[in-house]
């Protein structure tokens, strides 16, 4: 079970890179609505795994690619706004749970089910 420490520095590098990875003027990194999902740090604080999720991707392969080519960029300017000891080396790894619960939704959503009599909120 990671510490509060961790939990913390996690939180942190979560909202910083979700900042960052706007600020990077790789075309490749901007194919659509890129979103951090979560990001869990090794307890040396030497590796970091970061949980992207990306609304509308063309290309996944450049993606990765594009992502990176910037780790390097964005692991120095990871270490100069956190200011941390060690700033851990970057690992990037697509979360698709969202495009998942998407889909699951709209095939709920798709269904013909009628609701059984009894069920509905009858004020009488």
């Amino acid at each position: 079970m990671p510490s509060n420490h961790i939990n913390r520095v996690n939180e942190d590098i979560r909202l910083c890179m979700d900042k960052l990875l706007r600020e990077v003027k790789d075309p490749r990194i901007h194919q659509g609505l890129i979103s951090v999902t979560s990001v869990q740090t090794s307890g040396d604080m030497k590796y970091c795994k970061i949980y992207l999720s990306v609304l509308g991707l063309q290309d996944e392969r450049s993606l990765e690619q594009g992502l990176r080519s910037a780790s390097g960029w964005l692991r120095r300017e990871l270490g100069q706004r956190l200011r941390l000891r060690n700033t851990p080396e970057l690992t990037f790894i697509p979360d698709h749970s969202i495009e998942e619960g998407a889909h699951i939704n709209s095939i709920l959503a798709s269904l013909d089910i009628k609701p059984e009599e009894g069920t509905e909120d009858d004020p009488e």
